[in-house]
């Protein structure tokens, strides 16, 4: 380390101790995260920045992936953040089962455990529909278009892994392409939406969206 670099930290170390701070609550306790695609619509639109508490299930070292402790379980119909290895990316998705949960997908109707998704029409929009299943209640969409995957056999989540899926059925890259997701690349569980901007609408701010909850 230079003098400079040293000068610059011992005359400005209450300005670097907060900087400091408020990385490491990014890294092991709170972030937020910009939504690029629709994948989970109607729930979390494009243009959504939504928050993310990053100790929903464990609490990790900062600036590292060392998990210190475990605090709390992934459930059925949690919104979470994966950093996939199969997918190479960050991906938003809905916990749709868990370990030792039997689930299959048939004509996009999914049954777990033997129950099947009961649906609904929403109010809310055309090709929205309210399933219900497994003790979750949400929103999906199902836009009229050819799935490429609309059913696939009966299957168990192994240990350690979930099975997620997108809200935008018929228009999400999930578990049908990545397969089970190992929980140890769970990030975080998504709780509500901090603000929006209307990329189709010169991003216009979405003020009802500001500071609302994610279900």
């Amino acid at each position: 380390m230079n003098k400079s670099v040293k000068t610059f930290i011992r005359e400005n170390i209450s300005f670097v101790v907060l900087i400091l701070a408020l990385f490491s609550v990014r890294s092991s306790l709170a972030d937020w995260y910009d939504v690029p695609s629709g994948s989970m619509e109607p729930g979390i639109m494009v243009g959504d920045r939504i928050m993310v508490n990053k100790v929903a299930y464990t609490f990790e070292f900062p600036f590292t992936d060392a998990v210190i402790a475990n605090t709390g379980d992934i459930e059925k119909g949690d919104i979470v953040i994966i950093d996939s290895t199969a997918a190479d990316m960050r991906l938003v998705k809905r916990v749709i089962a868990t370990a030792g949960d039997s689930i299959a997908l048939r004509n996009n109707r999914l049954y777990i455990n033997g129950d099947r998704a009961d649906w609904t029409t929403s109010e809310k929009g055309e090709d929205l529909v309210v399933e219900k299943i497994a003790g979750h209640q949400r929103t999906i969409k199902m836009m009229p278009i050819e799935p490429q995957f609309p059913s696939f056999e009966q299957t168990t989540v192994p240990e350690g892994h979930i099975l997620v899926m997108g809200d935008n059925r018929n228009n999400s890259v999930d578990s049908r392409y990545y397969g089970f997701i190992p929980t140890s690349e769970v990030q975080g569980r998504a709780f509500g939406v901090a603000f929006s901007l209307d990329k189709e609408d010169s991003y216009l701010p979405r003020s009802d969206r500001f500071f609302s909850a994610l279900n």
